[in-house]
Parts: structure tokens; C-alpha cells; sequence
């Protein structure tokens, strides 16, 4: 039997800095809700505003997979590896904070903002040496379908992380249909709607927000998913126990 749980776009923490505008679908900073600290191993979903020329100072991670998609304009990262980066639309970042980095993020643009979303995943084991992965995916490949952007192995599509993950994004028009079948059992799947609107197994869904789905018997579910808009759709399934 599936399990599932809604997290509508307009329950999620909020706070305005000025120069960023965050929106948290778990816990973070200064939003706390005990009933929203995690989805499994997926620890952090944040949707980020940058304004032009502001950013993040150098700031610690460690044990943690980090994962940024940009979905506006361009973020520019440096590291403590000596990695020095931008990150545009249609790449994917990750980063294994393993026994420790230091790293800053900021908009290198001062006319236009940069929209990004920041994922944490626990790793599946502590204290790796840290690493760094960024690559550009071809995105018209996802039109119609979902193209796998992250999983645990090296030499599959995507970037990989030190977990049993997968991440998926998908481009559809309004009147599609589409489906995902877990990957591994005792995973559950986390959608996010990027853009538009759909039913997940005939829960309706709007522009950002989340959906986690999973199973009493860690079987390996098919989700279905109807688009009632032209629609973008990040999938994330992650082993729902540590």
C-alpha cells in the first residue's frame, strides 16, 4: 500500500533577507516544524532567490551530499578544493562534504536574479574525502520524459552521490501521461513541481508543490503521473531509513 504525504507550495518556511528569498519545504534556519524535518534521506529542499551580485559567504558542510540545480540565471561557487565554477541552467552540481569543505556561492550577474534549488541528502556513509561533480545535461532529452540527472553510480547519466539515490526532471505538455517505477525497495519518491500542474496518482498538484510517496512494504511502486499543464517535474527517490 502506498503511503503519501502533500506539502502544498504555501506552507513552506519563508524569509526575506533582502538580497535572498528562501523558501524551505523542510525545516532550515530559522523554519522549524517538527513535522517537516525530513523525507527520508532527503534532509533539505530549498528554492532560492539571489539577487544580482549577492550571495553566500564562505561557509563549512561536512557529511552531506549537496546537490544545486539552477533554474534562473548563473551561480558562481568556490571551494576549498580550489574548484571555481559557475553554474548555469541545464548544469548539475554536486558536492560530498564528507570530512569537511568550505565553499561560497553568489549571483555573478548585478542586472538579473539567479533561482536555484539547493538539496541535502545524508550520505550513506560518514566522513568521505570531499569531491566535486558538475556537468551540463542536454535538456531537451527530458522533453516527454524523465532524464536521470543523479544516481549512486559513477558511470551512469547524471552526477553521483554517496547514497542509493536517483533524481529525475522531466518536461511536459499539458495532456501527457507519464509513470516512474522505484528503483530500489525501500525507497520513496519525493515530487516537486518546478512549473505547472498534474495529478500524481490522482492527487492534484500545483506549481511548486511536493509530493512524497512511499510503501508499507518497501515494494518497488509505479507512480503515475496525468499533466493538466504544460508542466516540469523533479523526481527524487531516496531510501526512506538512514
Amino acid at each position: 500500500m502506498k503511503n503519501t504525504v502533500i506539502h502544498k507550495s504555501n506552507t513552506r518556511g519563508y524569509a526575506n533577507h533582502g538580497w535572498l528569498e528562501a523558501r524551505h519545504t523542510f525545516s532550515f534556519a530559522g523554519y522549524y516544524d517538527p513535522n517537516r524535518v525530513q523525507f527520508g534521506v532527503l534532509r533539505v529542499l530549498n528554492d532560492d532567490i539571489v539577487a544580482g551580485g549577492m550571495g553566500f559567504g564562505t561557509h563549512p558542510h561536512d557529511n552531506m551530499e549537496i546537490i544545486t540545480i539552477p533554474l534562473e540565471g548563473d551561480l558562481a561557487h568556490k571551494d576549498s578544493m580550489n574548484n571555481a565554477e559557475t553554474i548555469k541552467f541545464g548544469d548539475v552540481q554536486v558536492m560530498s562534504a564528507g570530512t569537511g569543505i568550505q565553499h561560497s556561492e553568489f549571483n555573478p550577474n548585478h542586472d538579473r536574479r539567479t533561482n536555484l534549488l539547493q538539496i541535502w541528502v545524508f550520505p550513506k556513509y560518514r566522513n568521505v574525502e570531499p569531491r566535486y561533480q558538475q556537468i551540463t545535461l542536454n535538456v531537451p532529452d527530458r522533453e516527454g520524459k524523465f532524464q536521470q540527472i543523479l544516481s549512486p553510480n559513477a558511470d551512469d547519466e547524471g552526477v553521483w552521490i554517496h547514497q542509493d539515490a536517483w533524481f529525475h526532471m522531466g518536461n511536459f505538455k499539458a495532456g501527457e501521461q507519464a509513470n516512474y517505477t522505484f528503483k530500489k525497495e525501500g525507497n520513496g519518491l519525493y515530487v516537486f513541481v518546478i512549473k505547472g500542474g498534474l495529478t500524481v496518482d490522482g492527487q492534484a498538484l500545483e506549481l511548486r508543490d511536493g509530493m512524497g510517496i512511499w510503501t508499507d512494504d518497501n515494494s518497488l511502486a509505479t507512480v503515475d503521473f496525468q499533466m493538466t499543464e504544460d508542466t516540469e517535474l523533479l523526481l527524487m527517490e531516496v531510501p526512506m531509513f538512514q
